[in-house]
């Protein structure tokens, strides 16, 4: 789905609609389809299709044009005064491109410097943005069971009264080569498919945007969910230190932004344990929620507390020592480790005291055949083998993918009037993505893990007025929420500049807006950070 499908090396974490090929080598690409990439020809000229609604959000109508529509963004390198010129002499431009698919709200009657804009983004990577669109803040939102898998079409379709469309103008963009948007020319996947060549698509699709429809002079917003924090650090860079566009705010869901704190496969990496500390309170709210760990362990919040700072202290000096820590330290950890997780001793001591995501989500009701959710692990689903080391699929993504992808399907073509005859690719196949980046005030990529903590650290000394807003589950795996804290408290700013940091957390998963409760907060907790950083006089 829209969630993260990368992390240490090649392994990535989640593939289209809960299929994982973690466990995939990177395949070189077959030579006549390298033959039919160098041949590719340029799309036809894009659709661009504006249509009219409103909706109503706190008891207010809103009436709005939306705007269905492509930009061409080009490959590294391109100049457009080559392009325009047709030079000879020149160096030929790449001929790579991407047509990146966008969806446009703007509330009908005011100025655009008037009017905040907010960029919003799935991650993946590979994922198109139809989760945020038809989930969180667009006009029309998906109904969808709590923690349930829901029936069959037809699904639940509504106006949203928690559109952000009461705070902000609203632009859904999809990624190259995922939704509507594709990619075309010699070498178009690593042209697009990486760290930094996405982070320069989307910083280039913005400008042009910015200019196509006058929003130069309007308070700015990035918002990206998943791995779409990941490319919001580094495009946030970009556009404030090569393209001279301050930001007033960058707002995060579900973060990750160095790739060595994820623990989906830190067993790859071993050394590295920070993964299992990180995770561990989710793996504490997660049992607690299914109600494994006992009446002891009445009240959420403290709870959470008590596994964090056992997490960063006993826990990790557990960790620290290796295969030398025995006898009596050593139960005491396993001791502590069953009471926060609700696994056995046994298994964790098996285990070397150290459990992955995979291995959490198959065993915690492993006596009664069931996976808990990756995703949000308030859901849960049949085991599909029983007898298998780690989870095969996510119970969450399974349940609500097929609501989303149909109504999306529907609206964009009956209401919007865009996509006849095209298909829309909510997920697209984007392995091997390039997971070497180049941080700032250095001259190569560096090939290692990804960590794009610089480049959000960098913007906000750069512009010291940058406020950043992160948003975070407690039922979620995929981006543990205490793995957001710990980088928010580890990014290289002065101390001065880290009260522009805002957090939020809510009793739901990566797609917080999954819950309704969860999603009016969301709607409230965003509203207001954009309403206090807009530079607007007050309404």
């Amino acid at each position: 789905m829209h969630f993260l499908r990368i992390a240490f090396a090649a392994l990535l974490l989640i593939a289209p609609l809960s299929q994982s090929f973690a466990d995939e080598p990177a395949k070189e690409p077959a030579k006549d389809a390298a033959k039919d990439t160098t041949k590719d020809t340029k799309p036809p000229p894009p659709e661009y299709k504006e249509t009219t609604g409103s909706v109503t959000v706190g008891g207010r109508a809103i009436d709005y044009q939306a705007v269905a529509g492509t930009l061409t963004v080009h490959a590294k390198g391109w100049d457009d005064a080559v392009a325009a010129k047709a030079d000879k002499d020149a160096t030929p431009n790449p001929t790579a491109e991407a047509e990146m698919f966008y969806v446009y709200y703007a509330k009908r009657g005011v100025k655009p410097s008037e009017r905040p804009v907010t960029f919003l983004f799935n991650g993946g990577p590979g994922s198109s943005t139809v989760w945020l669109h038809m989930g969180a803040f667009g006009p029309k939102r998906v109904l969808t069971p709590d923690d349930k898998h829901p029936a069959a079409a037809p699904y639940p379709f509504v106006s949203n009264i928690y559109s952000l469309l009461d705070i902000s103008d609203l632009v859904f963009i999809d990624a190259p080569g995922t939704g509507f948007s594709r990619i075309t020319g010699k070498d178009k996947e690593k042209e697009f498919f990486g760290i930094d060549p996405d982070a320069r698509a989307f910083a280039e699709f913005i400008t042009l945007f910015m200019s196509k429809h006058g929003r130069w002079n309007s308070p700015k917003y990035l918002f990206g969910e998943s791995y779409g924090t990941t490319r919001s650090a580094a495009l946030i860079n970009i556009l404030e230190n090569e393209r001279g566009v301050d930001f007033n705010g960058v707002i995060l869901l579900s973060q990750i932004l160095n790739f060595d704190n994820s623990a989906d496969a830190p067993q790859l990496n071993p050394g590295i344990d920070l993964p299992y500390q990180l995770v561990l309170p989710t793996f504490a709210a997660t049992a607690w929620y299914h109600h494994k760990l006992g009446d002891g362990k009445k009240e959420l919040k403290p709870l959470l507390e008590e596994v964090e700072a056992f997490a960063m202290t006993d826990y990790a000096a557990a960790l620290n020592e290796g295969g030398l820590l025995a006898g009596d330290k050593r139960k005491a950890v396993i001791d502590k480790l069953h009471d926060y997780t609700g696994l056995s001793r046994d298994y964790i001591a098996k285990s070397n005291l150290r459990i992955n995501v995979g291995q959490f989500m198959k065993t915690l009701r492993n006596e009664s055949d069931v996976t808990v959710g990756r995703l949000d692990t308030r859901f849960a689903g049949p085991t599909i083998d029983p007898m298998s080391r780690e989870a095969d699929y996510d119970p969450q993504s399974s349940a609500i993918s097929s609501s989303y992808i149909s109504n999306f399907n529907n609206y964009v073509r009956t209401e919007l009037k865009y996509g006849a005859g095209k298909t829309y690719r909510p997920e697209t196949d984007v392995s091997p993505w390039d997971m070497r980046h180049q941080p700032p005030g250095t001259t190569d990529a560096w090939a290692k893990t990804g960590n794009v903590m610089p480049d959000l650290a960098n913007a906000m000394k750069t512009n010291p007025n940058l406020k950043v807003l992160l948003n975070a589950g407690y039922y979620d795996l995929a981006t543990p929420f205490f793995e957001g804290i710990f980088e928010m408290r580890h990014l290289p700013i002065p101390e001065g500049l880290r009260s522009n940091i805002q957090f939020h957390f809510y009793e739901s998963g990566h797609m917080v807006y999954a819950h309704e409760p969860s999603l009016k907060e969301l709607h409230d907790t965003v509203a207001d950070f954009i309403r206090k950083t807009d530079n607007l006089p007050a309404q």
